[in-house]
């Protein structure tokens, strides 16, 4: 019996012997783990946040009407330029009624007012030729029968301009020529011959029947989120790009932060304004879509890794690699990193050219058939 337990143990162990021997020899037949290596590079990192928004004119001018009417004729189209007096559009003037009947009721009260004085004028005329009164008394007379006469012809005028808009002597400065009042490109005319205007005044803006600007003056008016308006100050370099068109950069230089948010869809936005600088020859249509990249920092052709090959010690937190001493060996690198892009960061110190940087993602040789 003894006998036979003692032969099942020593097969147990040789066994157990057997397996140990086996794991031990398939594990050093196993290709090591080899891990690949990076160099540093030199690299121009800008770190940066972007602002959506559109191209506009620095200075966008409406032209108004001073008179209601109808639009009779009109001389420009979108694209044209003009310069500030230049004829826009002509109106046909509607009359308001009540206008018009005043202006009628003012000459025939100027006449009956004329025809009074003409009677007094040529009476007292007969009475200085017989001596009875003074030159005093005739120079009155002829005085107030001009100033009838004078009160007469302004009532007419008046009139004609209640009902047509302009009157004798006074076609160039007629209500009814509607001019530019500066020059540039006229963007857009928004009415057409026939339609009827509105006059400006106190409690209506009036029609616009063109925008006026010059293009020459554009801006970047865009909007960034509450998360991001802490990190930008006016006189940032701006990188404008327009979707419609297509591989070029406008730089731009931020020159407005409004100081007031306003929610939009649960977020608070801020408005920024930025004013375009050397635009060359590009023309750039008013109303366009634009990206703005707002440059918070750069670092010039700097020594700088791949974010990913960086690690953080898990209790100082100190940023470090690992380089390359002999074939698979490394020796941890401890760094002091300036500003990173998202992709690369800059390397102030603890790193030269030269080393060679333990990527993390190990990798095995692939398997070679027998």
């Amino acid at each position: 019996m003894k006998k036979s337990v003692t032969v099942v143990i020593l097969i147990v162990i040789a066994l157990t012997f057997g397996g140990s021997m086996y794991y031990l020899y398939k594990k050093n037949a196993e290709d090591p783990v080899v891990y690949e290596t990076e160099k540093p590079s030199r690299q121009t990192i800008i770190k940066k946040t972007v602002a959506t928004g559109s191209i506009l004119p620095l200075e966008e001018v409406l032209i108004k009407p001073n008179i209601s009417g109808v639009i009779e004729e009109i001389y420009v189209e979108g694209g044209d330029f003009v310069k500030s007096g230049d004829l826009i559009a002509k109106l046909k003037v509607v009359p308001n009624l009540s206008a018009l009947n005043d202006a009628k009721n003012a000459i025939e009260d100027a006449k009956i007012t004329l025809a009074d004085q003409r009677r007094n004028y040529e009476r007292q005329q007969s009475l200085f030729a017989k001596g009875v009164i003074s030159q005093a008394d005739m120079d009155r007379a002829q005085v107030s029968y001009d100033q009838a006469k004078q009160g007469y012809s302004a009532a007419n005028k008046r009139f004609d301009i209640v009902s047509t808009g302009t009157t004798s002597g006074l076609s160039s400065a007629a209500n009814t020529l509607i001019r530019a009042t500066v020059s540039g490109m006229v963007l857009e005319v928004p009415v057409e011959v026939g339609n009827q205007v509105i006059e400006a005044n106190t409690f209506n803006e009036g029609t616009t029947i063109a925008a006026i600007a010059d293009i020459d003056k554009m801006i970047f008016e865009g909007k960034v989120d509450e998360s991001e308006v802490g990190k930008i100050h006016e006189d940032l370099p701006l990188e404008i790009t327009v979707g419609a068109i297509e591989d070029r950069v406008f730089p731009a230089v931020l020159d407005y932060i409004a100081p007031k948010g306003n929610e939009e869809n649960g977020a608070i936005q801020f408005e920024i304004k930025g004013t375009l600088t050397k635009r060359d020859s590009t023309f750039i249509r008013a109303g366009l879509s634009a990206n703005a990249s707002i440059i918070l920092d750069r670092a010039d052709s700097v020594l700088a890794v791949k974010e990913a090959l960086v690690q953080f010690d898990p209790d100082t937190k100190e940023p470090y690699v690992e380089v390359e001493t002999g074939q698979q060996q490394f020796e941890r690198r401890n760094l002091v990193l300036g500003i990173s892009d998202g992709i690369h960061v800059e390397v102030k110190s603890g790193l030269d050219e030269d080393a060679s940087i333990k990527v993390w993602n190990a990798i095995t040789p692939p398997q070679t058939g027998a």
